[in-house]
């Protein structure tokens, strides 16, 4: 399932670099994603609307159990 998540993030963040941002995979804990947003996004104020209505919705399509977390710093 990790290497499936991966891939799905690599696709979500062409998006997120033509915004000047990015996203850094942290690890995978059982069903909990962790992810780092960077640049732009990470200091974004719609970051997190971003990490859940975006990324996590995306993620979901994978598993609907899939959530996400994020990482600061």
């Amino acid at each position: 399932m990790e290497d499936q998540v991966k891939a799905k993030l690599e696709e979500l963040r062409a998006g997120l670099q033509a915004d000047g941002g990015d996203l850094e995979f942290v690890k995978m804990d059982g069903k909990v994603v962790y992810l780092r947003l960077v640049g732009h996004c990470g200091s974004c104020p719609f970051a997190m609307m971003t990490l859940k209505q975006g990324i996590e919705a995306s993620l979901r399509e994978l598993d609907p159990e899939i959530t996400v977390e994020r990482v600061e710093g």
